[in-house]
């Protein structure tokens, strides 16, 4: 059977809870467990999103996010960031080339890295913020400009940026608005000791599972095309923006919703409207990949830590009782209530699932 045959046709949300299915299927051929992590990843591509991802080395991050390039069909980059890094060396450069007919010279725009379907940024904290910078114009706009000249992203185009907890020295940390641009701050942990025994036998072996591709670029756009129309009602919304807006100490509170102490106590600065935004996109590739016909609550609930952890920014009182932002998260997720639905949005969520 040829690669283009297995590709899934996707044409309704079936067909993409299929691709999902399929998806999960060949990934698991090379990456043990992490299905979490593997699941956040899918969930940012479908939402044209990007995602950073927080672990120590040797989790295999760059298998994981290379091995999902190849399940998509996709070109994949990887970028090494280091403290000598230039913007150039990301986004490419102009260089003089002499015509051999006409003997004239004339500059030749020659693509960087960036110029690829998914982008591995690995150890984005390792290059000062004017490198860091240069991803800034690609994630947000599809673009980068060089020379006063635009030059277009190819499209799907996706950014997985890698950072490691341990070391921090010699680090440039992301600014809180660059952070901000990341849909997602997916933490990645250790394997439990049964798939460790598995990492350890296919590495030991060398066995390597044979990958087949899944989806294509039209496949990959019809996919996010069925996650942007996936139903969502109004009481959903509401809930997710009083998820974020109760994080906004500095703001009064909205009439009927009380904010939690541990946001009280540990919290800066709160979370801004792209959170909300991304809370309702990541609710709704939550609920294609589930097989769900619309958004609940409870994929918005699903989606808040990896949405919300990166965007509350910490007091000095929680970095001495040791207090993350998952927890004032999860404290959230425990004081703010759902309000019930109306009785219109009742009767169109009805006319959605017949």
């Amino acid at each position: 059977m040829n690669a283009s045959d297995q590709i899934v046709t996707v044409d309704s949300p079936d067909s993409a809870r299929l691709a999902y299915t399929r998806l999960r299927s060949e990934i698991g051929k090379v990456i043990v467990g992490q299905d979490e992590v593997v699941d956040q990843v899918l969930m940012a591509i479908f939402s044209r999103g990007h995602a950073v991802v927080v672990g120590v080395p040797g989790l295999a991050k760059t298998l994981l996010i290379s091995t999902i390039a190849r399940t998509l069909s996709l070109d994949f980059s990887r970028i090494q960031f280091t403290p000598d890094l230039m913007p150039s060396d990301i986004t490419g450069t102009e260089v003089i080339q002499e015509d051999k007919a006409s003997g004239q010279r004339q500059l030749k725009f020659v693509r960087g890295p960036v110029f690829a379907n998914v982008i591995l940024a690995d150890e984005i904290n390792r290059t000062p913020p004017k490198t860091q910078a240069a991803l800034l114009e690609a994630m947000q706009e599809h673009q980068v400009t060089v020379g006063g000249t635009r030059h277009l992203l190819p499209e799907p185009f996706f950014v997985l940026a890698t950072q490691n907890p341990i070391e921090q020295e010699g680090t440039y940390p992301l600014p809180e608005a660059q952070l901000d641009r990341f849909m997602f701050q997916i933490h990645i942990s250790y394997p439990t000791e049964s798939e460790e025994i598995e990492i350890v036998r296919r590495t030991s072996e060398r066995t390597h599972g044979h990958i087949s591709p899944v989806l294509d670029a039209i496949g990959i756009a019809k996919v996010q095309e069925v996650v942007r129309k996936t139903p969502v009602a109004d009481h959903v919304i509401r809930y997710a923006l009083r998820l974020v807006r109760t994080t906004r100490v500095k703001e009064p509170m909205d009439p009927g919703v009380q904010r939690p102490k541990l946001v009280q106590d540990y919290v800066a600065w709160g979370a801004g409207p792209r959170a909300s935004e991304y809370l309702i996109q990541a609710a709704k590739a939550k609920a294609v990949l589930t097989g769900s016909t619309h958004v609940t609550p409870e994929h918005v609930r699903a989606v808040a830590k990896p949405v919300l952890r990166h965007r509350l920014l910490m007091n000095f009182n929680a970095e001495a009782d040791q207090v993350t932002s998952d927890s004032v998260v999860e404290g959230l997720l425990g004081s703010v209530a759902v309000e019930g639905a109306s009785a219109e949005e009742k009767r169109q969520m009805e006319k959605v699932m017949r």
